[in-house]
This record gives C-alpha cells, structure tokens and sequence, in this order.
C-alpha cells in the first residue's frame, strides 16, 4: 500500500513537470507574443485606425468623408523633454498647456501611449517630425477627421468625438482605448460598428532612437486594417439643403418620407449648426457654446422632441370610427352639445367633409361613438372597454410608440389608455367629460415629426408602412438596409376607409383649411391635413402633414413650427414647397418661397436682473440693472453664426411677438 502511494506521488511529479516544459516550449518557442515583448526595445507595435466609412445619398453625392490627419502620443515613462520651449513652440501651445496635457497623460498611465495632440495637418506633420527625434516618447499615429460636403443635416448625421471613460468601461468587447474616436450621435452612433471598420496591427523594427529600420519578420504577424463600411441613404441632398433653408429662422422639423420604402428622403431640425464645428481641433470649445445656446441646436426636433398632434390626429379618429363601424364615410353631426367651437364652415354631412374642415365638433361626437361604441348611457363601463380598443387599434399606427429609426434617443410618445387614467383620476373615476380634448388631438397624446411623417405615409399607401429609415444600404449602393426595415407594418383598417379620409385632405388643401396663398402653383395634386398645437410656453405650434401625388404617392412629410399659430399658414407652405422641389426638381411656387423666408418665428428669452445683455446694432455690451427685461435673441449676431442662422427684417413689435 505504501509502495503504491510512493509510485503515485513520483509519477504525479513527473506529469507535472512534463505540463511545466510544455508550457515554457510554448512560450518561447510558439508564441510569438512574449518574444515581442521581450524585444520592446527594439520591436514597435502599431495600431493602424482605419478610415471611417463615408456617408452618401439615394444619388451617390458624398454628404461625409474624412480627411486625413496625425494625432501625437505620449508615453510618459518614456518621455525626455530637454527643451520644452522648443516643443512648445513647435506646436503652438503654452507652457501651461503642456504640463496639463503630461499630467493628464500620467494619470492615465505612465506606461501606456496617451492623446497629447489630435488633429495635425499633413503640412503640420511634415514641419514638426525632424525635430521629434530628440523628443523620445512622443510618437505619431495617422488618423482621419469627418470632413462634410455641405452644412446641412447636422442633428441626422451626428458626430464623433473622443470616447469617454463610462464608454471605456461599459464597451461590450475590448476594442476602443484612450484617445480613440467614437459615434456620439445620430448616424454616426448609430452605425458605428459598421462605419468603424477593423483595426490592423503592424510590427516594426526601431533603433534606439525611435527610428523604424523595417517590418519584424517580414510582415508575418501583421494584420492589415479594414476601412470602415460606406452608408448609402435615401437622402436628397438638394431637398435636404433646401429643407434646412426654410427652416432658417424657425424653431421646427421637417421630416419627408418615401411611402413606398420608408426611405427618408430629407431630416431637418432647426435651429441647427454647422457639423463642420464638431469635427475639429476646438470641438470642446464649440460643444459648449452649442450646448450653452437657448435655442438647443443639439436637440434633434425630428426624433426626440414632444408636441400634441393637434388636428392631424382627427384622421386616426375618423379611421378608428370607420374601422370599428360607429360611422360611415356618410355620417353627418351637428355642432350641438360640443364643448368645443368651430371655425365657421357649411354643416358637415361626411367624413370628408370633416375631414376637410377640421371640425372640432364632429370629431369630438366620432369620438364619443368610439368610445361607447353608440350606447348613449353614459357608462364607466362602456368607456372604459372602448378607450381600450380605440388605443389598440391607435397604436398600430406607432402612435404612443417607438417606430424604431435609425437614429438614437427616439421619442416614444403617448396615447393614453383606459389603465392611464385609472392611474391618474382613480379606477372607475373618470369618464369622457373628462378626456374628449384627446378627440381633437389635445389632452394626453404626444407625438413628434417622424411619427407624424409616418401617419401620412401610412394613409399615403392606404392601410400600411415600412419603418421609416434613412440608411438604404450598407456597403454598397444597391446594399440592403437593415432587416428591420424591409418588413411592411399593417393598421388592419379595411383600404376603402382611407378613401373617404384622403377625399376630406385633398379638400383641405384647395378648399379647405390651407390658405390660398400657401397653395402650390405647380399642378400637384397633393391630400394634407392642418394642425394648431397647443404651446404652453407661446404661440401655439403649427403643424401640417401631406403626401403627393395623390394616386401614386412618392413623398410623405411633416412640417412643425412652433410659436407661428395656424398650421395652414405656416408649416403647410413648407411642406408644399418641399413636394414641389423632391418632385419637379426646382421651386415654381416663388411667392410662397418669398413668403417663407422671410418669416421669423424665434422665440425670445426673459433675462434676469444683472445678465450681460447681448450685442444689439453697435452698443456695446453692458449690465443692465433694472428689472427683467426681454431682448430677441434673434439679433445676437455670435449667436447666429453658432447655430447657422441669418439676421431678417422686422420691426419692434414683430421681434416682440416673436413674428
């Protein structure tokens, strides 16, 4: 027994030391890692960053590309800085620039390769790297900035900038280190793994001076980059630019929809900035003066901003009413026993009629037919159970919910249910007197311009939509978007509902809610519908949705612009305009064009005793201590040039108003 033991423990100590010389063969023989770092004297690892994919539109015009530049890294255990005047000097910088940046670089870490400078030109590289031979520890490494083709569209495209510790930590594989560049918003956030393509790794062979002699055997190790995936959107760009012109001025969105795809075709937000702002040595600097700015030019109003729908949701009403069978396309109401006012029109007998007049009346009694579905008693019961089949068949227009762009932070919305308001008032404690504002579009419900888009392309295509995308391809042109957005989405309302609504919007706009002058001159049929927005905050919102031509539907938009009023009269002629432009290619309708432009609808901002006021004409700056006093921002010219916005006429009063 005991011989047995003492035969176990020897054999048990020999396969240790046979696992022992196989790890150390290994080691030194197979792995060429620990030999490479044996030779860090000698054998420099690099990194190669690929260029990011390059954006471009539904025609193949490039909208992003990048350009190449040379950021400079520091190594501080290795770094020797005999004259640092003269470095200082090289660069540009102050002394105190540089001890920060080496304190920085330090308390990242002493012995890893850290960001000191970003973004040197090719003609800044080509002065400065003779004299970095006597500056050990200082490297260069080639990267690229975002470089755009055009100012527009920058809430949509996004941008990139320096990736943050939390994103450094939370990062679900080891990619990204220190000083690495990263999607931030919009596109570039969205798509970063395909825009960011593959890092390649290069050894090379340096003297003791940090000079390379060569590849380290040949190239054998070595991984070559992969440059990032092109995006191919169904962006027009000469629509989009012309979206953003009319915006100028303006606090609103624009969103236009391709019904038969969901392709957007144009995305505009406003007030907006210069993209080229972000891609830049100063990005910091610049970052805070956009995020500082009253007017939130960061703020993408397309997908992340909340409005009531207003009137354009009379025609999820009179869907859900037809739909459900408490009406037909004949119905008629008169006003009696409606809370609300109209706005003086003949006696509506028809769907499209109401449609058309945006009655508020007629919607409010097609409401109250839902909700009860016809049973005048009045009951908790009966409200209760309609509310809830009325929000179902609500959402299945994404109303409430997230359609799912390609594009972060999306607005979610809200369409209240019969459980909302049992939360809010008490179960079996409400009832419609307490809830018919939501017949008109008021009340709970909220939306923003991409849901709004989608609606009208939804009653574009008579009953269904894609999710609207603005990516059509990645990779190549003929590429195919993600797969999310090639499945068809259906309202399950019956396609000869829609026919009655689509009769009342092509009313609206020739003879209906849309003023003549905001009309088009160029013979497109187009169906719209008006909204007026409640707006705590000012002059109500005004909104209009639209798609044309009527009988083969190639675009669908949603135009909102807050503190103007009525949406036939200030957002209709923006979406009218931008149909004209997408489908005939030019702008026809000149007086409307005149029109539009020469709005100003800025909101201005109270500023409280003792604020620096801003510039006004040539006074200069001064501090003003009497009581509040409101001054239109519109005239603060650095401002302007921040968020891309042009100084207009006007008198006092309409800078008052706002006007």
């Amino acid at each position: 027994m005991q011989e047995n033991r003492h035969l176990f423990i020897i054999w048990g100590a020999l396969l240790i030391g046979v696992i022992y010389l196989a790890r150390l063969f290994s080691l030194q023989v197979l792995d060429e890692s620990y030999a490479i770092e044996s030779s860090s004297n000698s054998i420099k690892k690099i990194i190669e960053i690929p260029a990011r994919g390059q954006i471009y539109d539904r025609y193949g015009n490039l909208i992003v590309y990048n350009t190449p530049v040379y950021d400079l890294v520091v190594t501080p255990y290795k770094a020797r800085v005999r004259d640092t005047l003269r470095l200082c000097q090289a660069f540009g910088i102050e002394r105190w620039e540089f001890d920060s940046l080496m304190a920085a670089a330090k308390a990242y870490s002493r012995v890893k390769p850290s960001l000191f400078l970003r973004q040197l030109s090719k003609e800044e590289f080509a002065r400065i790297q003779d004299i970095m031979v006597d500056y050990p520890g200082f490297e260069f490494e080639r990267s690229s900035v975002r470089t755009y083709t055009t100012a527009s569209m920058a809430n949509a495209l996004g941008y990139v900038s320096e990736i943050s510790k939390k994103q450094m930590d939370e990062q679900e594989e080891p990619y990204y280190r220190k000083g690495d560049y990263i999607g931030q918003t919009g596109l570039e956030k969205f798509y970063e793994k395909e825009l960011r393509g593959k890092r390649g790794t290069k050894f090379v062979m340096v003297n003791v001076k940090g000079i390379q002699k060569g590849s380290w055997k040949n190239g054998e190790l070595d991984t070559s980059s992969v440059v990032g995936r092109n995006l191919y959107t169904g962006i027009d760009l000469m629509v989009q630019q012309y979206a953003d012109s009319l915006l100028v001025n303006k606090v609103g969105s624009v969103v236009a929809i391709e019904p038969k795809t969901g392709q957007i075709i144009a995305i505009a937000s406003s007030p907006t900035y210069d993209p080229r702002l972000l891609s830049s040595r100063s990005f910091s600097k610049n970052y805070m003066e956009l995020y500082r700015n009253p007017y939130r030019p960061l703020f993408n109003r397309a997908v992340m901003s909340s409005y009531r729908p207003g009137s354009t949701f009379k025609l999820i009403q009179a869907l859900v009413a037809l739909q459900e069978g408490v009406i037909t396309a004949g119905t008629g109401f008169a006003h009696g026993s409606a809370p609300m006012k109209c706005h003086g029109h003949p006696p509506i007998a028809s769907v499209a009629m109401g449609v058309q007049h945006s009655c508020n009346p007629y919607f409010y009694h097609v409401f109250r037919r839902v909700l009860y579905d016809n049973d005048e008693t009045n009951s908790f019961t009966a409200s209760a159970t309609g509310l809830s089949r009325w929000h179902e068949i609500a959402k299945r227009f994404s109303m409430g919910e997230k359609l799912g762009v390609d594009l972060p932070s999306e607005f979610k919305g809200n369409v209240p249910d019969d459980k909302y308001y049992d939360k809010r008032y008490g179960k079996g404690r409400w009832k419609f007197s307490n809830i018919y504002s939501v017949s008109i579009g008021e009340g709970e419900l909220l939306t923003n311009p991409i849901k709004l888009a989608n609606l009208a392309a939804t009653i574009a295509n008579r009953g269904y939509f894609y999710t609207p995308h603005i990516v059509a391809g990645i990779g190549t042109q003929d590429g195919k978007p993600l797969q999310q957005y090639r499945e068809r989405h259906e309202t399950g309302i019956a396609r000869q509902h829609y026919e009655a609504v689509i009769e009342g919007m092509k009313g609206a706009v020739t003879r209906g809610t849309v003023p003549a002058f905001a009309q088009l001159s160029s013979g497109i049929v187009s169906a719209g519908k008006t909204g007026t927005s409640q707006n705590p905050k000012g002059e109500d919102n005004s909104i209009f949705i639209a798609f044309a031509p009527v009988d083969d539907p190639k675009i669908a938009i949603a135009v909102i612009v807050e503190y103007s009023g009525f949406g036939g009269s200030h957002a209709a002629p923006i979406a009218n305009l931008l149909i004209e432009r997408y489908l005939k290619r030019e702008t026809i309708s000149k007086s409307v064009e005149a029109y539009v432009l020469r709005k100003n609808y800025l909101p201005n901002y109270i500023f409280p005793r003792g604020t620096i006021l801003p510039k006004v004409q040539e006074r200069k700056d001064s501090v003003r201590k009497a009581a509040p006093v409101t001054v239109p921002l519109a005239v603060r010219e650095d401002t302007l040039r921040t968020v891309g916005l042009r100084r207009t006429g006007g008198n006092k009063q309409d800078l008052k108003k706002g006007i």
